[in-house]
């Protein structure tokens, strides 16, 4: 009865009976109305990190809903969780204390939980790199969709976005070059929609740098937060979600020193933040010295390559 170890026969819960764990799983989740047939497929886990203190994550319920079409189309079940959710100027006193906690939340809820693969959503700045220390300590097959950025707003003639923007103008109000009022005015255009900064910050830098990593769908990391074409990628997202579930591609299992170069590499091509360098070094730190060596990279080599950045 519980010689599967995929789907629902993963990661059981110790009560010294196999066979009783996996009825009593059963028991519980039909409860919520699974039939026998949805639960005997293959389970792809969605990180559920949207806050109504996040509104770089505001799209999220909508993401979901597309992850999961793109699952079921597939011939899997999905199962959505929280996790904890980030955004920057919504962490006391800083986003950075909180990055290490979301990424042994990510971890440790993929490892507990029955999944054969895990769609990590995230955006802002330090959710994706803890999203992705948390899958590569896991070492679950995982794939990564961003909430996208937002749109740019206008003031008096100008395009304006957050979050260089957002610095400019208080710049220009605290030399009184402008006045409270127009303070106020642009502080309604510098954000107009959900989803992360429309510039070149961490979350942008991220999104493109963690797609040259080969942890994300190809042009999966630009299309706005709003678009219609966010939803297509998410839905798209699901699908390859099935396939490296069936695959059981683990994030171990393929990158090398040559994916976290490549990213680097783009890094540089596109003048982006430098300390998604950093983060990156945070994922390679998550590898045993063993498969470090076994994969054929070293912290040392990659040090050398984030220098120029740092």
């Amino acid at each position: 009865m519980t010689k599967k170890k995929s789907g629902m026969y993963k990661n059981l819960t110790n009560y010294g009976d196999s066979e009783f764990s996996i009825f009593l799983r059963k028991a519980f989740i039909k409860g919520m109305g699974y039939s026998e047939e949805m639960l005997n497929k293959p389970i792809i886990g969605i990180t559920n990190t949207y806050s109504d203190y996040n509104p770089c994550h505001g799209n999220i319920p909508d993401l979901i809903k597309s992850v999961k079409a793109g699952i079921l189309s597939s011939g899997a079940i999905p199962l959505e969780f929280p996790t904890i959710s980030i955004h920057e100027s919504f962490a006391y006193p800083t986003s950075m204390y909180l990055r290490n906690l979301m990424s042994i939340d990510t971890e440790e809820m993929m490892k507990a939980q029955p999944m054969d693969a895990c769609v990590l959503i995230g955006g802002c700045d330090k959710t994706v790199p803890a999203q992705l220390m948390g899958a590569f300590s896991a070492n679950i097959p995982a794939i990564q969709l961003v909430t996208g950025p937002m749109l740019t707003g206008s003031h008096r003639g100008e395009r304006v976005g957050a979050c260089s923007d957002c610095r400019g103008y208080w710049a220009k109000f605290r030399a009184e070059e402008i006045d409270l009022a127009e303070i106020n005015e642009v502080n309604n255009q510098l954000v107009p929609t959900v989803g992360t900064c429309g510039v070149m910050g961490t979350a942008s830098t991220m999104a493109l740098i963690t797609e040259a990593l080969g942890m994300m769908i190809s042009n999966g990391a630009s299309a706005p937060a709003v678009s219609a074409e966010r939803r297509r990628i998410a839905e798209e997202t699901g699908k390859v979600a099935v396939e490296i579930a069936n695959k059981s591609f683990k994030p171990k299992s393929f990158l090398t020193l040559k994916n976290f170069k490549n990213a680097l590499t783009v890094l540089s091509a596109i003048g982006g933040d430098p300390d998604a360098a950093i983060s990156q070094e945070e994922v390679i730190k998550k590898m045993t010295p063993e498969e470090i060596e076994k994969a054929h990279i070293l912290i040392d080599d990659y040090k050398a390559w984030i220098y120029p950045f740092q």
